[in-house]
């Protein structure tokens, strides 16, 4: 029942939401058409078109509609300016939160000089008006200086380009994608949708995820009687076939070799490079993959069970397979000796 409340809630909030939208463009479009086509519309000696059109001749005009006609047009313009940047901002890959920034300070920028024109139009002397401002501004920033020390941070952010909107980054432990970098804070969300805010000062250690391709390490162990060489032979003629069957793979996979000598298994490590945002699935997927060849091929992998008949034969490698296993091994080394084989978080 709580929940069917919450839903409406929402719906009508939307639905307000969107009715007030559709309200706004409508009075952008008749303000544009009166702007536009006004003097073939109106009487060039008509009060309502000399109180709309500030920017005629001097005259008579009613100063409720000469501040509405201000309100929408500075309104409209920065809407509109803002509208084309945000547009333009996402054919970029990166620099999204420049132009976030640039539209946050043309919005408070045009409510500033809506209100200097609104009392300049009520007749209010805004020299005296700055001057006031000023010694106010002044007085504000002293007691504001953590204020100005998130908005230099913001900047520096952004223009230093220690990360970006779209950017995977951990900051204080907390992991998720930039989703916004304001003037003042900057919003992170993780995979599960919470949502971090932090004031900009306050980013000091932060690690971007993103700028490279990050690393997927799978791990898988098989048993002691297995023949290492026989297995490192098949891992040479299906490596190759498990990366076509991942197109998230940018590089590898690898073979890494024995990374352990565990109780009760042997374990191999493979590793890729991938995008940070795909890392946990590119894993989950080479653990299906490898999971599926070694049922293929008879290659079992050890779990918790009481053995209560005769050991299990395994199989010998052949000449052969010694040969090749021995050639995947330095091939796999050679070809990765630029792929590192911890992550950050193991070391």
């Amino acid at each position: 029942m709580e929940n069917e409340k919450k839903k409406a809630k929402l719906k009508i909030k939307v639905t307000a939401d969107l009715i007030l939208k559709c309200v706004w463009y409508l009075i952008l479009v008749v303000y544009a058409v009166f702007m536009i086509f006004g003097n073939s519309i109106f009487d060039p000696m008509d009060v309502f078109w000399r109180s709309l059109n500030f920017f005629g001749l001097a005259g008579e005009y009613n100063l409720a509609i000469r501040m509405i006609s201000y309100a929408i047009f500075l309104l409209g313009v920065s809407f509109v300016v803002r509208f084309v940047l945000m547009q333009f901002a996402r054919l970029l890959h990166r620099g999204k939160a420049i132009v976030e920034i640039i539209c946050s300070l043309i919005k408070y920028a045009a409510v500033i000089v809506l209100l200097f024109f609104i009392l300049k139009t009520a007749g209010l002397d805004t020299t005296a008006i700055l001057a006031g401002i000023g010694i106010l501004g002044l007085i504000v920033g002293l007691g504001a200086q953590p204020l100005i020390a998130d908005i230099i941070a913001g900047l520096f952010i952004v223009f230093e380009k220690v990360f970006d909107v779209g950017d995977i980054i951990v900051v204080d432990g907390f992991r998720g994608t930039v989703k916004e970098i304001g003037i003042r804070t900057t919003q992170i969300v993780d995979t599960g949708g919470n949502v971090k805010i932090i004031n900009n000062s306050d980013v000091k250690t932060v690690v971007n995820m993103t700028n490279q391709l990050s690393l997927a390490i799978c791990e898988i162990g098989i048993e002691y009687g297995e023949s290492l060489e026989r297995v490192e032979s098949i891992l040479k003629d299906n490596l190759d076939a498990i990366r076509e069957a991942i197109p998230d793979i940018k590089e590898g996979p690898f073979y890494k070799g024995v990374s352990e000598l565990g109780d009760s298994a042997v374990i191999l490590r493979f590793v890729a490079n991938c995008e940070e945002d795909m890392r946990y699935q590119v894993e989950r997927d080479l653990n299906r993959q490898f999971k599926l060849l070694f049922d293929k091929y008879n290659i079992n992998i050890p779990f918790t069970q009481v053995v209560i008949n005769e050991p299990v034969k395994f199989e010998d490698a052949t000449q052969h397979q010694k040969k090749q296993a021995g050639q995947f091994v330095r091939e796999q080394k050679e070809r990765s000796k630029g792929i590192a084989d911890a992550d950050a978080n193991d070391i």
